[in-house]
């Protein structure tokens, strides 16, 4: 997991070759503005290759944090970055990986019946309850992203992950009242604060493409105050004295959506950081 000690070592090692604000503390980290992202690209050995390269580059030359999700190109994101981390000649402390749990993956590629592959890998085994999915590729509940999270560390090669997002929940409202998936995020939350305690992830989060930035009476919207509610619900449920919940939450300050994770505590006293895309998603 990345650390204090880490990331400001990593910081004073490249730090002369950027603008006086391009690392910023988040909490007692260090942490660059511009992070690597790992969403676009064919599930493909020419894009992994390139990724690697990619990636490798990046945290030689003073980026220390990567995104990536347990779906994106059908796993093979999280493997490369796992791949780069051991490649490059950077430590685990230094940088501040995330991922994410929620949409079914394939894996390696895109199967010639997505349907089947869905009802074999994911309905027949019971991991996941044909009651709880959403749009045939979505779930929250908590045996699921358990088991995503073990599959995505196994992924990535790591013990352990500095956020885990709760990824695009308002996918759910498509099959659900708004309260329900309140209570599948509460639910989901305290099997992630019990992760946490486990030493599994430092932080977690959501991660949403618009439910935070439309109006309340949109279809996709959710509540960033409810939800950071519900995660504290989470903490006290399970007894969490120190709260290592995080969240997630877009603003539509350009056209493209920016994120931002605030790991709260009980002082309210807490670091932000903020993303957003340097091209157009496609």
């Amino acid at each position: 997991m990345a650390t204090h000690d880490g990331t400001w070592a990593y910081r004073d090692r490249f730090h002369e070759s950027f603008a006086r604000t391009y690392f910023r503390p988040f909490g007692r980290l260090a942490l660059s503005s511009i992070g690597v992202g790992t969403y676009l690209g064919d599930p493909t050995d020419a894009a992994d290759d390139a990724y690697r390269a990619a990636i490798t580059e990046a945290l030689e030359s003073g980026i220390n944090v990567l995104d990536t999700a347990i779906n994106y190109r059908c796993q093979r994101s999280e493997r490369v970055v796992g791949e780069a981390l051991d490649d490059s000649d950077i430590d685990r402390d230094a940088v501040f990986v995330a991922t994410k749990g929620g949409f079914l993956p394939f894996d390696g590629d895109r199967p010639e019946d997505p349907g089947r592959y869905v009802r074999e890998q994911f309905l027949d085994t019971g991991l996941v309850d044909r009651s709880t999915l959403a749009r045939g590729q979505h779930c929250i509940a908590p045996a699921f992203l358990d088991a995503q999270l073990d599959r995505s560390l196994a992924n990535l090669g790591l013990d352990s992950v500095d956020c885990y997002y709760v990824h695009n929940p308002e996918t759910q409202l498509t099959e659900r009242p708004r309260g329900e998936v309140y209570d599948q995020l509460e639910a989901a939350f305290e099997m992630l604060e019990r992760r946490a305690a486990a030493g599994d992830i430092g932080a977690y989060g959501v991660a949403t493409w618009e439910a935070f930035r439309v109006d309340p009476g949109t279809e996709s919207y959710l509540s960033l105050p409810e939800i950071v509610r519900r995660a504290r619900s989470a903490a006290a449920a399970v007894d969490n004295d120190t709260s290592t919940s995080g969240r997630c939450s877009c603003r539509s300050t350009s056209r493209w959506p920016t994120r931002s994770l605030r790991p709260p505590t009980r002082d309210r006293k807490v670091p932000r950081a903020s993303c957003s895309s340097l091209t157009r998603p496609r």
